[in-house]
């Protein structure tokens, strides 16, 4: 996707643009990145659920009607703050041309990125510059069906955190930045695929006999549980001649079954021709974070949980899909208190992952439950509530270690 910095726009207009260089000040102890949209006031031009793009869930959205022209989302920060980076993740109706602008007055707008040839998914626009109080994205051009945003999220600088060796991650940076979701990847690859190479796994398809048909990809994705037939379908909308397009009506068929009628013998060996093709990758990693990483993580934080808590709630999503999380959870709830009603972390995440192995030992394919006992447990008995690296952990009486 080509973004550029730097063009001022006046008033509210598209047509009123003036291209000139923004001058970026960088502070020698800026600490790392924190969320200033979550909870702020937000507008739109149009459509509803403009608060639903600030929630934190990936599972609601602000949507706008198909009409003709640009639609416009506005978050208020509450006072000028410093904006350094915003990520935006798209539902289907994405806008394949966008700015992402600040304002003091919310009158005349600063350009802090421009997008020409989005393609949906998720855009992490980085090494941004501006301040002020207002941050909007102007949707410019899309497919005709209006706009659908699941979140807007914008960050800058907090205030200076004690710096810490380079191997370890700040207790308070969610999973969702850079070196903590790498280790969490790392950390299910070794469960999923016994590899921490979690990207060499795009092509990986098998049917593991759990009840479920096909599993595949970075996190099993399977065709007996719509994720799969999601997976497909979204590749599908990004790249519509691709190698498993004609395998749709076939993943609609055995949806909600173990049966690989219409699969066989063909889809095992497209499937792994498409792992080579990068829209592919990027759509199971979007796939990835909209229906497990960002609903888990999120999940985890509004129960006021630090690293290892988002990695065990991802990890039990990733088995068990969201709705057993939240069974999970509900059974944990019976013995223990969460950080955020009050409860010790420590003696939460041990409920919780007590409820995760009696799952577990419910489905004879996923009863072996060291990715647990030998790996976050091992982490929980240490301590090691922000996955400080290194890491030495076992799965499955395989051995790994993250520096």
């Amino acid at each position: 996707m080509a973004i550029r910095a730097g063009a001022v726009a006046f008033g509210t207009g598209v047509a009123a643009l003036l291209t000139v260089p923004l001058v970026v000040t960088v502070t020698a102890d800026a600490a790392s990145d924190m969320a200033l949209s979550p909870g702020r006031g937000v507008m739109a031009s149009a459509g509803s659920g403009a608060a639903a793009a600030v929630d934190g869930d990936l599972g609601t959205a602000w949507t706008t009607p198909a009409v003709l022209g640009s639609q416009w989302l506005r978050i208020d920060l509450g006072a000028p703050l410093r904006v350094v980076r915003a990520r935006l993740t798209w539902d289907k109706a994405y806008a394949s041309a966008y700015r992402v602008q600040i304002s003091a007055d919310a009158a005349s707008w600063t350009d802090l990125a421009v997008a020409g040839d989005g393609d949906g998914g998720t855009d992490d626009l980085k090494q941004l510059g501006g301040a002020g109080r207002y941050v909007r994205v102007l949707a410019l051009r899309g497919g005709g069906s209006g706009f659908a945003l699941r979140e807007f999220q914008v960050y800058g600088p907090g205030p200076a955190v004690p710096a810490r060796a380079e191997s370890g991650i700040n207790p308070a940076a969610p999973l969702t930045d850079v070196k903590p979701k790498e280790i969490a990847q790392q950390l299910v690859s070794s469960a999923e695929n016994s590899s921490l190479n979690w990207r060499g796994q795009y092509g990986y398809l098998e049917d593991i006999g759990d009840g479920r048909g096909y599993t595949g990809g970075l996190v099993g994705f399977t065709s007996g549980t719509s994720d799969m037939l999601a997976l497909v379908e979204e590749y599908t909308r990004r790249k519509p001649d691709n190698l498993l397009a004609r395998y749709l009506p076939a993943l609609r068929a055995v949806d909600g079954s173990d049966s690989h009628a219409g699969l066989d013998p063909g889809y095992p060996g497209a499937w792994k021709k498409a792992g080579t093709d990068p829209v592919f990758q990027k759509t199971q990693e979007d796939e990835r974070d909209r229906m497990y990483f960002g609903p888990a993580v999120t999940m985890a934080r509004a129960d006021g949980l630090r690293a290892l808590g988002q990695f065990a709630y991802y990890d039990a999503a990733v088995m068990h899909g969201m709705s057993g999380l939240r069974g999970i959870r509900e059974a944990a709830t019976a013995k223990a208190k969460t950080p955020k009603q009050g409860g010790d972390e420590i003696t939460w995440l041990n409920a919780f992952l007590d409820a995760r192995v009696r799952a577990m030992k419910t489905e004879e394919a996923h009863s072996d439950t060291t990715r647990v006992e030998t790996a976050q447990r091992l982490f929980l008995k240490s301590s090691n509530l922000d996955l400080n690296t290194p890491l030495t952990w076992k799965v499955y009486g395989d051995r790994f270690s993250v520096k």
